[in-house]
């Protein structure tokens, strides 16, 4: 729930997966543990682990390394072509909260993604025009930093000039909602768009957000 703050907010930012777009990365890795025989649980935590210890989502390594250490470490034997197919289809992006977006933007306060993502993220705008939505994303490909540190907020906050307490993190993960909440910064846990929904507009009263 949102945090329990008067301060007005000047900059929203948004997670990607599971607030913009379906959760395409785990529910990917859960596909290809199911067709390969593996324990979906299983696979997607070391997969995971992978991503962000091995320096894929933190853009250290390519695509194909990462997938190469998943093969390495997994005995995975699928190409990467497939593999990035899998994953890519699986951000089913959510118009009806890019609409919402809209409405923020559009009242002067201003949207950014901050999101744990990699080139992936890209390919979506190409096929989406996602970015067009924000203005700024932050990429942890691209930055450099990720959501498992205090640095990503701290320099997110910073690169669109917002002090903490006026500025609010939508997100699905409650782990990073933690994080952002020990910086300064309002949260809202994105469980049911319907309540998300309610709890913007209980932070927005004067805007009118569409349905999904």
């Amino acid at each position: 729930m949102p945090n329990e703050q008067s301060h007005p907010i000047d900059v929203v930012f948004f997670d990607f997966s599971g607030v913009l777009a379906d959760e395409g990365f785990v529910d990917g890795l859960r596909k290809i543990a199911v067709r390969n025989g593996f324990d979906p649980d299983e696979f997607q935590s070391v997969v995971t682990e992978i991503c962000f210890e091995g320096g894929y989502v933190s853009g250290k390594v390519s695509e194909a390394e990462f997938w190469e250490e998943v093969r390495r470490k997994t005995g995975l034997v699928e190409q990467s072509e497939l593999l990035h197919l899998e994953i890519l289809t699986g951000f089913a992006v959510r118009l009806w909260m890019l609409e919402v977006v809209d409405v923020i933007r559009a009242s002067g306060v201003k949207t950014a993604i901050l999101s744990d993502h990699t080139n992936w993220l890209e390919d979506l705008d190409f096929e989406h025009s996602i970015y067009s939505h924000f203005d700024r994303v932050f990429n942890s490909y691209r930055e450099g930093l990720s959501k498992r540190s205090h640095d990503y907020f701290h320099h997110a906050l910073r690169a669109m000039d917002v002090k903490p307490e006026r500025s609010l993190f939508v997100d699905d993960n409650p782990s990073n909602l933690l994080r952002a909440g020990e910086v300064g910064m309002q949260t809202l846990l994105y469980d049911e768009h319907d309540r998300v929904l309610q709890k913007l507009q209980d932070l927005f009263p004067d805007l009118i957000f569409p349905t999904a």
